[in-house]
């Protein structure tokens, strides 16, 4: 049976996570107003509710190992009361949700979301960013459906030498085997998507930030390479 992802909501977070996924996952949309236009590159089902006591279709849900939900509600309030109503209808279904804050993150979390993913420092473009790395693939469906080991660390540069002067964009990230490089922060503090296409050329410098996700052995074998391990609280960065 082919796998669905249910989006709730039609604004560009939601837009951009269907064209992030419609290569695995067959869309439907549901939306509250019937008449609400989805600028989605593709073909869709459109499924209009009003958040009452009964407004979800228990088909849609039938095969949950097989159906993942987005919920991407502009109004937090909404957004909250949508995760509720599925979590307590859907024990094991995989709730993804998009938050505007860390203290609606906190909300959606509460309210049974299995991720939240905060569009103030994170936006969906990450998604497609990465998911289009055989790689990161891999890995980003281990950080969204699974219990894994798989730890984000943040890496200081402080032997920049070993890239050459090669620009994030140029530098063969697969030679660092076991990890998956996802940004840069720079020193400005300015970053950039090693997978995204609009990539910035800027030289690697110590001092620069990065981003990586893999085993905790393998981030220790990176660090060793490329500088010293910072630690920060993951939590705030919400994965």
């Amino acid at each position: 049976m082919p796998k669905s992802a249910l989006i709730f909501g039609s604004d560009k977070y939601a837009i951009e996570i269907a064209n992030s996924v419609k290569e695995s996952y067959e869309i439907e949309f549901f939306v509250m107003d019937e008449n609400e236009q989805i600028d989605f590159d593709g073909e869709y089902k459109k499924n209009v509710f009003d958040l009452s006591d009964e407004w979800y279709n228990t088909e849609k849900f039938e095969d949950v190992e097989n159906t993942i939900v987005f919920c991407t509600l502009s109004e937090e309030s909404e957004n909250v009361f949508l995760v509720i109503s599925l979590r307590s209808n859907f024990d094991s279904l995989p709730i993804v949700a998009i938050a505007k804050n860390k203290e609606s993150v906190d909300k959606l979390k509460m309210a049974g979301a299995n991720k939240v993913i905060p569009i103030e420092q994170t936006t969906a473009e990450i998604i497609s960013d990465i998911i289009h790395n055989p790689i990161a693939s891999k890995v980003l469906h281990e950080i969204l459906y699974e219990k894994s080991d798989l730890k984000l660390a943040q890496i200081e540069v402080e032997n920049a030498e070993i890239f050459g002067g090669e620009f994030p964009a140029d530098i063969d990230w697969s030679r660092y085997r076991g990890v998956v490089v996802l940004s840069i922060m720079h020193k400005d503090l300015s970053t950039e998507f090693i997978y995204s296409s609009k990539s910035k050329r800027h030289e690697l410098k110590n001092g620069d930030m990065i981003i990586v996700v893999g085993y905790e052995r393998d981030i220790v074998e990176f660090e060793k390479l490329v500088g010293s391990r910072r630690y920060v609280n993951w939590s705030d960065w919400s994965w």
